[in-house]
This record gives structure tokens, sequence and C-alpha cells, in this order.
């Protein structure tokens, strides 16, 4: 099946439903509603008026009413739109922006966004038909929005990325070339997938957000106390706003409603329902149902509503005056009205509708929610599942900016309806041009991406773009992380759910406080868009669902997103029929429907933020995946999307998924083939009676090698994992009604391996190896060397590794394809033996052949950019960049003239031009720089005297050297000059240096051996890397020693083995490849010991395994110091190695030496060679103040006792004498008493 997975790879991108998220939040320009302008159509300030009855109707759009005394001013907004990224220079000059030059610019890649507004007053003359009179202005700039990079907006889209015409580079092979062409003149990586932000300068990417579902009831179990209460919770949500509701039965049996927007006294749910206009006791009955256990309850609340004295309500009227009571008390009976109308209409389950006439389906909801907590509580059910998949929705980056763009356009309505009353006030001619800030909405939007800090209060959202390696940024870009707060044990949340099978990755999540909290997507998901529900419920209409039906109990209930729409009275019929329309693309794909028989529901769901996966369809008993597809695929003519839409593959959430009965694999093969018995290579299996229908088995047809190196095809059959016989399938069917199970097989997988992530998907055979190793390697994955994109040379990245000669590994997987790893790789494949060397490599360390580094194996360069600007201060002083001393001001702080010999007469370095601080030479000044005086008293002297300035010139950063790589002259938007230089520094693989294989088999270089030194095969091969036997039997990593076979095999024969998770070339079949090249076929080579030249007496496992470089390296982490800089105010030594600070002698170091009782060394460490200090102390009886030495009259004095005091000197810290200080200002008298002067 791998065609269908290479299909859809061919037309999306990784990174597709962060994309597409982001394109349906922002305005396309197709005539349709997107959802920015709902939200500027939903603005409503100063007034709660209808909108119908406002000026202009409902088409006018949002609305803000000025709160002037004379006259009546309404504001209409509507009609947003994004103009197309450009850069505005300071002189005002525009022109397209791209992202390479915002990145090099250190600018942000947004769109102007612009707006239609409608001044309506009553001084101006109207239409004739009566009304306001108006002014319009039309494209009115309101502020700036970030445009992901490669989103529907961007400058480098098909769409625009060419002036003349729009591009298909999906359909079209020589569009797709053209397109990469233009990219790569643009200075963009062709395979970069976009899905990230640039904000001054830096890439950021939004981290999706796991949320709860909304308009979804939840029962649980409340725990108060000693005992235990029902509750069931929904959160309504609508246009964004969420509204809480909580319904608990409590112990004495009484249901009560909780709104918490509304306040907190609890409701009698009877009362509520009856407030909601369910007069008779019959219809509160039929609406709430249920077992018959439940009638009790049901009885009891209704007495007790009437009969307790604290209520007694029996009529609509009453009710509602209960709760004026309760809600308004006090208050004027006009406003108890609306407080309790806004109760009944706004706060209480607003997804509903928010109008009288959705009041009757409001009390039925209550009725159906009262009726699972009843259903718990006497059945004993068990809570639902919180962690279930179904009662999750993914926020992606669409609706994230969506919250952010909600909340900062209300800000900038609110600041014009200010502006625009101020104006009037003035007596001012009243425009929008004049009186709308753009800063206003351009920079609540542009802190909360340049922070991370969100609406809402959450902290974390936006992250800097991981640029390790390409798969880092792959992975960040689709990681998604949940709410809950890490530093407390959720352990049900962090466990691995089974609804994640196939969504989310079961390996890729870090371990520690994060761990299971952090999640990431699976290779093949697509996250669900918004459905319009009239699509659907035309359709069940159509079906025959009765949406207003006299009796709520006969027949199944119908749920479209939590809303109850109907009844229809044979659900099974309605089911199969919309999943009819369904396949047969009458539906968009992703609406999903699930038929709960037990609670006789139907629930339907079109909304946003469903994870779902595709599974291939089964019909009557077989496949509908035919040849003619596969074939169609494999040539082209055919796409996913074609699939999708002819019923072979649909796409399933986590919810439709508990319908379904789903076979993991088609058939399954058998370990050696029947008739030569020799290994099958499952990638090299045909499947010859595909398509055909009601076959019980699979005819294949499989090519294999026999033992003498010749291939020969074999035809043998399998039986089919999801065939049932039809006799079987009548009783089968049977059962599944009467028992409300799934029984007969309705969908195969695809492809097992897509259930991991892109990072656990590069690891070959990870069904070998124990979880949290392959846990382990996909971390690793994330930090290796290798080729983050292909337009390094003109990024501005802060700190950047690219290895030298990256490598495609030998043994790879099928996804190394889709994600583009083969392109952009990020390790080298390695020779290793597995033994010991002399102690070297005793626990995880590894033994490097010398001679291999001198050959450029793990060679990586390091490239780390400077910025040097010319900033601008008050009073018209700048920072000027030159080198300093050519000028003809007075330059303070001078370097010798050899320091700025390398530099040219601009101040900036030659590219090439090697720079260091390590050894003692004078080339350490990067860039020369001048500044004037830091403060107004360093400019003494003459008035008329040329002025003196600091040299502050930029330097290499202390414990570097490198190669002066690129040197980037530009203007920064205040058109002052922006300098960015990138260093390039050699990192050659030395002592301590960190390698790993893709298994979680991590270890430091213990040792370098000369060539000649190590030992070496029979054959002559020498190894490039030892490590010790002990690493794999405990480790249990099996798909290590796998790989290092596999990786033999591949370098003999000049092949790649395919080591895809659960398909992969089996062991059998790569045994039989040493076998064939003439080894042993264990893997076992005898070897001979390179020092003495005798045979080690065991023999030695030897293959090749692709290695990683990572990124931590020894010569960016090695610190030492003696004496150096130390803080201004404590007189401690620095903190940190980028600072030269002091090594730390900490707690543990201190207790060594007190056990040691070696109490000098300690006075020594932490005193004297710290922040030892001389302190006078007076020793009258009764002082103990600090004295000090008065220099003029050469003698001690006591601010207290004078100078005839007996002073005495004490040694103590300078950090003791800042705290005496401290107090000493605060007016605290500070007496020490000396112990030995009593």
């Amino acid at each position: 099946m791998k065609e269908i997975v290479e299909s859809y790879f061919k037309q999306r991108s990784l990174v597709n439903h962060q994309l597409m998220s982001y394109n349906d939040c922002i305005p396309s320009g197709d005539g349709r509603l997107s959802r920015m302008e709902k939200i500027v159509r939903s603005i409503r300030i100063g007034t709660d008026e209808p909108v119908e009855d406002l000026p202009g109707g409902e088409e006018a759009g949002g609305c803000i009413k000025l709160d002037v005394l004379d006259k009546e001013i309404i504001v209409r907004l509507k009609g947003i739109r994004l103009g197309h990224p450009t850069i505005r220079e300071a002189n005002g000059a525009e022109h397209p922006a791209t992202p390479l030059e915002c990145r090099i610019r250190k600018l942000t890649y947004f769109s102007p966004v612009y707006m239609d507004f409608r001044i309506y007053r009553d001084d101006i003359d109207g239409p004739p038909d009566g009304g306001l009179g108006y002014i319009e202005e039309e494209g009115v700039h309101i502020g700036n929005l970030p445009i992901m990079v490669r989103s529907a907006r961007c400058n480098l889209h098909s769409d625009h990325i060419d002036e003349n015409r729009k591009l298909s580079p999906q359909t079209s092979a020589e569009d797709a070339e053209y397109l990469t062409q233009l990219l790569r003149k643009l200075g963009e990586d062709p395979l970069d997938p976009g899905g990230y932000f640039i904000i001054n300068g830096t890439e950021r990417v939004l981290i999706s957000m796991e949320d709860l579902a909304p308009n979804r009831v939840t029962v649980e179990k409340n725990k108060k106390y000693a005992h235990e209460t029902e509750v069931a919770k929904i959160f309504s949500q609508r246009d964004g706003v969420r509204k809480p509701l909580n319904v608990e039965k409590r112990r004495d049996g009484m249901l009560m409603v909780k709104i918490p927007s509304a306040g907190t006294t609890p409701i009698p749910v009877v009362l509520l329902m009856r407030a909601l206009g369910m007069e008779n006791d019959r219809e509160i009955f039929a609406s709430i149902a249920g077992p018959v256990e439940a009638m009790k309850y049901t009885v009891a609340n209704l007495n007790d509503v009437k009969d307790n004295d604290e209520y007694g309500v029996e009529t609509e009227e009453e009710a509602v005056a209960w709760l004026e009571k309760k809600f308004a008390a006090g208050q004027q009976k006009e406003y108890r009205e609306s407080r309790i109308q806004n109760l009944l209409d706004k706060e209480l389950l607003p997804h509903l509708g928010s109008s009288d006439e959705n009041r009757e389906k409001k009390a039925i909801f209550l009725g159906r929610i009262v009726r699972q907590v009843l259903e718990m509580a006497i059945t004993n059910r068990d809570p639902n599942d919180k962690d279930h998949y179904a009662n999750k929705r993914v926020r992606l980056a669409g609706d994230l900016m969506e919250d952010l763009f909600r909340v900062s356009l209300q800000q900038l309505a609110r600041d014009l309806k200010y502006q625009l009353e101020r104006h009037h006030n003035r007596k001012r001619e009243l425009k929008i041009n004049s009186c709308l800030r753009p800063d206003v909405l351009t920079s609540k939007i542009m802190h909360a991406l340049a922070t991370g800090n969100w609406v809402g209060g959450r902290s974390g959202v936006s992250q800097l773009l991981d640029r390790t390696t390409y798969i880092a940024a792959l992975s960040h870009m689709r990681r998604v992380t949940s709410p809950l707060v890490r530093s407390q044990p959720h352990f049900e949340a962090r466990d691995l759910h089974p609804t994640h099978w196939g969504r989310l990755c079961p390996n890729e999540t870090p371990e520690g406080q994060n761990c299971g909290l952090v999640k990431n997507a699976a290779q093949m998901i697509d996250v669900s868009e918004e459905v319009p529900e009239d699509d659907v419920k035309e359709l069940l209409l159509e079906a025959g669902v009765n949406s207003s039906p006299e009796q709520w109990a006969d027949g199944s209930r119908i749920h479209v997103n939590g809303d109850i729409f109907g009844l229809h009275k044979r659900p099974a019929k309605l089911v199969s029929r919309i999943k009819r329309s369904r396949r047969s693309g009458r539906l968009r794909p992703e609406v999903c429907i699930r038929h709960d028989t037990a609670n006789r529901d139907v629930y339907i769901n079109t909304d946003r933020g469903r994870v779902l996966r595709p599974l291939l369809v089964i019909e009557h008993g077989s496949l509908n995946l035919t040849k003619f597809h596969l074939e169609g695929l494999r040539s082209g003519e055919l796409t996913f999307a074609d699939l999708v839409a002819s019923g072979v593959v649909e796409w399933v959430d986590a919810e439709e998924e508990e319908d379904l009965l789903i076979a993991p694999r088609p058939f399954d093969l058998p370990q050696a083939s029947p008739k030569h018995d020799r290994p099958i290579n499952p990638a090299k299996v045909e499947w010859l009676n595909l398509g055909e229908e009601e076959i019980p088995e699979a005819k294949l047809r499989a090519e294999v090698q026999l033992s003498n190196g010749e291939t020969v095809f074999e035809e043998f059959t399998r039986p089919l994992n999801y065939s049932q016989n039809a006799e079987d399938l009548t009783a089968l069917k049977r059962k599944q009604t009467k028992d409300n199970t799934i029984l007969i097989y309705t969908h195969v997988e695809i492809d097992p391996q897509l259930i991991l992530g892109v990072c656990a998907s590069l690891v070959p055979y990870p069904e070998h190896n124990s979880t949290p190793r392959v846990t382990g390697g996909t971390a690793m994955v994330k930090q290796s060397l290798g080729l983050p994109s292909a337009n390094y040379r003109l990024r501005p990245d802060t700190r950047a590794h690219i290895m030298h000669y990256p490598q495609q590994s030998i043994v790879g997987t099928r996804a190394m394809q889709s994600t583009n790893f083969n392109s952009r790789p990020g390790g080298q494949n390695f020779v290793v033996a597995i033994m010991s060397q002399h102690g070297y490599n005793m626990q995880d360390a590894v033994i490097m052949n010398r001679s291999s580094v001198e050959r450029s194996l793990g060679r990586s360069a390091f490239i780390r950019t400077y910025n040097a600007e010319n900033k601008r201060f008050p009073g018209g002083q700048e920072e000027r960049i030159e080198v300093p001393g050519t000028g003809l001001d007075e330059i303070k702080g001078l370097k010798s003239f050899d320091s700025y010999a390398h530099l040219e007469r601009d101040g900036l370095p030659v590219p090439e031009e090697f720079l260091s601080t390590l050894d003692k030479s004078d080339r350490a000044v990067l860039v020369g720089k001048t500044s004037p005086p830091r403060f107004l008293e360093e400019a003494h002297g003459a008035f008329l005297q040329a002025q003196e300035r600091r040299e502050s010139s930029m330097l290499v950063r202390h414990g570097e050297e490198g190669w002066v790589d690129n040197v980037f002259v530009t203007e920064s938007l205040d058109s002052g000059r922006l300098v960015r230089i990138t260093l390039r520094t050699n990192k050659i693989p030395e002592l301590g240096d960190k390698f790993a294989s893709r298994h979680g088999q991590k270890g430091v270089i213990g040792r370098l051996v000369n060539e000649e030194d190590m030992p070496f095969t029979v054959d002559g091969v020498i190894p490039d890397l030892l490590i010790n036997p002990h690493a794999i039997p405990s480790r249990m990593t099996v798909a290590h020693v796998l790989e290092m076979i596999g990786g033999k095999v591949g370098s003999l024969e000049g092949r790649k083995i395919d080591g895809t998770a659960f398909t992969g070339e089996k062991e059998d079949s790569l045994r039989a490849g040493l076998l064939r090249n003439g080894f042993n076929h264990t893997g076992r080579e005898s070897m001979m010991n390179g020092e003495t030249g005798e045979d080690y007496t065991a023999d030695v496992f030897a293959g090749v395994i692709y290695y990683q470089r990572l990124h931590h390296l020894v010569s960016s982490k090695l610190h030492a110091r003696s004496r150096g800089r130390v803080q201004i105010l404590t007189r401690q030594p620095t903190e940190g190695r980028a600072r030269q600070g002091g090594l730390r002698f900490g707690e543990m170091e201190r207790d060594c030496l007190i056990s040691h009782g070696a109490s000098m060394v300690i006075k020594d460490r932490l005193l004297d060679e710290s922040d030892g200090w001389d302190l006078m102390v007076c020793n009258t009886s009764g002082c103990g103040h600090i004295a000090y030495y008065d220099w003029k009259r050469r003698t001690t004095v006591c601010p207290y006792c004078g100078d005839r005091s007996d002073v005495h000197k004490v040694q103590t810290s300078y950090a003791f004498k800042l705290l005496l200080d401290e107090m000493k200002s605060l007016g605290v008298a500070m007496r020490l008493e000396l112990e030995d002067r009593r």
C-alpha cells in the first residue's frame, strides 16, 4: 500500500494541517465569509440593540455606538481584507516582502489589513425611505497581521510567486520545476515546508493546543469530602465564548444545576426546566426518560420543588420569579426580568441558540444531561473518559490566531470609539483615517507572537523554531501540547491512550516533567476544518429525520455537533445512508458519524479540531481498493484525493472509530516462502487478485532469492484477515445488534507504520527495541547535526550546525522519502565493531579511529551570527560603526593599532578573515564601533573641545574562533545601519563529543586511536567506531544489531535495506545476504589486535550502522578559570560560561572537604580566593559598631565612640559586609560581638 502513502505526501506537506488552518482563518478574497470577517461582523461596542434595528441592518457588519450627548453617531464596519506582505521603509517607500529579507533585516513578515467603515449620523440627510445618512470610508488601514510562510497569502505561494500567472505544481511537473527555480532565486529552500511566522527576524511556530471538546457532556464522579456525587459537565461554546454548566446529583437525590458564569447559586433542574417553558410533569418525564429506577428520582425532584418551602414552584411564572429572587434580589423589575432573560438565553447552553425559540430545546438537552447523570448513579457505570480523543479538540495556528485577533480587534474598536468621541467633543471633523491607530492591533498581535503569552493567560504558545536539523523543525511544527500543569502528576493524562493509535506518535514525547503532556502527531493525520452544519441538516431532513417531534423518547436522537437536531425511527439505515453520501462525495470527507446503539443516539460531528486518520474501506466483505487504483497512483493519473472522493479511503475521527472493526493488515506473510523455503522481502510481494469481490484468500507473487544468488518468482495464497464467510456474517450481525458491539470488519489499515510520528518513523526496525529506547532515539534525531536547510549560507541563524558530508543511511525506512530526510540527512554510516578496548569505552564511551576523523568523518561547521547596529540615542547622539581612532574625535579605551589591522575602512572585516579569542593574538575585534559618552559627567572639559567617544567594538565571543563567513550590510527600519556577520568554526570530533545511533545508544568519545593500533578484520577492514558489548543486552536494542547486519549486506550488495517498522526486510533475509557474500550469518568476524598483531580469541560482531553526531560538543561546553571577573555588587566571581564565570564550589563540595577535615582549604576557597574582606569592629563594651580607617588622621574611628575606641580587624566575606551595609541603610544598627574578646 506504499503507493497510497507516497501519493498522499506528494500532494501535501507534513505541516499541511497548520497551513490549512491558517488559510481558513484569514480572508481569502473568494467571496466566502472568513473567520476573521465573522469576528468583525460580531463586534458590538456601546450598544446591545438587535442588529436588525441598527442603521444599515444586518448586512452592515459590526457596530460601534458613540456616547455623545446631542447626536446619534453609529459606526458600522465590515469587509476585512489583507494586502500582500510588504516592507515599508523609513522614507515611506514600499516593496513586496520576502521571508529571506525579513530574516536578514530583523523585520516581521506581515500584511497590511484593510477594512470598510460607515459613519451613520442623524445630522446628515439619509436616503429618501428614511433612516440615517452616512459617510463611507473604504480600505482603511487598521493594522498589520503576521503571515505564515507558504500560506495562501504568502509571496512564496504558487499563486503569487510569479506575477504573470498562477502555478499548479501539484498537477504539472513543469510548474513544479519552475516553482523550485523561483524559490531558489528568492533564497529559499524548496523543501522548507513553511508553517511558521517570522517575527523581528526570528522564526516562530505556534504549538497546537489540545483542548476539551466544547458542547459535549462528560459525566464524572466528584469525590468531595467522604462521599461521591455524580456530576455532568459541559462547556457550551458559541462564537469563541465558553459557558460551562454543571449538573450534580446530590446525596439526597436532588438534581442541581450550577451556571458558573452567572453565579454560584445551585438551581434545581426541574425548576430550571419549568422556567424554560416545560409546564406539565409529563413533558419533564419524557425529556429525562432513562431506566425505570430513574423515575423515582424524577418524581422526588418534581415533588420537592413543588412542596419544599424553599422553592414552592409549580408554573413557569413562579419558576422565573424564584430565579429573579435568587439572581437579582432587591433590583428594579425591568432589571430583574432582563437579568433572568439573559441567564436563560445567553448564559445557559448558548450553543443551542440565544433566542426564546430555543428554550424548549434547552430543556430537552437538560433532560438528556440529567438522564446521563442518573444512569451513571443507578447502573454504576464508569465515568466518561476525559482522555478519550473523541473528547478532545486540537487548536491549530488558525484557531489560536483567531482568538488573538478577536481580542485585539475588540481593543482596537474600543480605542476607536474613545478617539472618535474625543474628536467629536473637540468639534473636529470625524474621519476614521485620522482617529484610528493601526499600531493598537499590530502591537497586540506582535507582542503575543514575540513572547508566546497568549490571550487567556496561556504562555509558551509561540516558540522559537528549532532549526538544529530539518527533522527537528518538522517535528516542532507537528507538536501538540496539553494545557495541564507539568508540575502535577496527572498520570492518566500522560498515559498513552488507545485512541492515540494512528493519531499521535506513541514514542515521540520528551523525557522528564513534560512526559506524555507534549505529544507529536503521527505521520498521516489531518485535522478537520469546520463544515457548515446546514449541508448535513439538509441531508438529514431528506432522510426523514423529524426535527420537531411530539415525543422525544420514541426513536434515536440525532445530534449535530452536540446540538439535538431531531429523531429518527431507523437509525442504522440513516447512518449507512450518510456514510454512502460521504463516500460518494456529496458530504465533505471531514464529517464523521457515530451510532451509539446502547443509548439510542446518533452523533454527527462537523466541527473543527478533530484529529482524523485515513483507512481503507471494506464494503460487502471486500476492499474497495483495486489494482486499477494502485496503477493509477503509480503513473500519477490518480491522486490521494481521488481515492477519498471515490470511497476507497476515508478519514475517520476517534469517535467514529468506536463503531468500526479494523484489520491491522490485509494478510500476514509467512516467515519463509512455501516452495523454496527462502526469506521473503515484503517490498517484493505483489497481490494478484486485489479488487476481486468476496475472496477468502489473497493470491500473492513474491520475488525470492535462492542461495546461489538467482532470483525466481513464486506464487502462493494466504488467508485474508478481514474475510468472514456468509453464514458467519448473519450470525455475527444478530450478535452485533444484541450485544451492541462490532463484530464485522469495516476497514483495513493503510500501513501499520503510520502510527509513528516523523522522528520515530526514521528509526529502522523499532518493533525490535524496548520502547523507552525508541523514545530516546526520537529525541536524539532532533539533536543530530545534518543539513537543516539548503539556504544556510543566507540564513542569519543565531546558532547553526552544518555537517560537512551528510549521508543517506544504508538501512532506511520508507518514511525517509516522505519526510525528505533523504534530501536533508543528519548523520553518516560508520563501520562499527562491538568490543571493549583497554577500558577506554567503559560504560557508554566510544572509541574512534583517528584516521577516520582526519578523513573528515563526523566533521561539521558551527556558524554563529553576530549583530551590530548604529543605535541612536536621545539628543542626536549615535553609535558609529568605524575603525576606532581614525575619526576626528578623541576615543577613550582604544586598543592597540594591530587589533584593528584586519578591519576595512568601514570598520567591518572581509569574509574568510580568521578571528580568535583563544590565542593571545589581537585578532578578536569583529566590528569596530564607537559610542557617545555613557553619562553626561563623562563629557567634562572645555565646551568647545572635540567630543570624547568610547571604544565599544564588538568582539568574538570568549573562547571561540573562526572564519568570517558572510557579512550582510543592510538597514534597519529606522534607517540606521545594521550589520549581521556570520562566523564559521570547524568542529572536528574530539574527546568528549557525543555520538548516538538511532536506537537511543548514545555515548561520548573516550579515546581517539591511531589507525595502525585499531583492531582490524581478516579482510583488512578497520572499524571507525568501537562500542562496548554491555551496551546492547541490558538495553535490549536488538534493532541496533539488526541495523548493523543490514548495513553490512547493503554495503556489500550496493543497495538500500528497507528497515520500515513492521514491514521491513526480515532478519532471515539479511542473514541469507551475509552468507551470499561469504560472511558468517551471525555477523561476527575474527579480528586482529592492531597493537600486537595477534588474533582475538573471540569473534567480534561488526557491521555498518548510521550514527549521528549530536550538538553537545565539548568545545562549546568546556569551561575553566582561575581568577577573573567579579560581580560589581557582591564582588563574588560571575556565573556561567558565557560571562567567563567561576566554577561553583557548592554545598556538596564543601561537605566533602568538611568530611576530610580540610577546614583551611574551605577557608581558602570560600573566603580568601572568593570575596574576603577585612572588617573593622569596635570592641568598646556595649558598642560593637562597624568602624572605619580615617586616612587623614591615620587612625581607626568608630562612628559611635570616636577615635579612642578599641578597634579590631575581623576577616569576613564581602557579601556579609554588604548585608551589614544594607541593614544600616534601613536604619538598623548592626552590632558585632567579638567572641574571643568578651
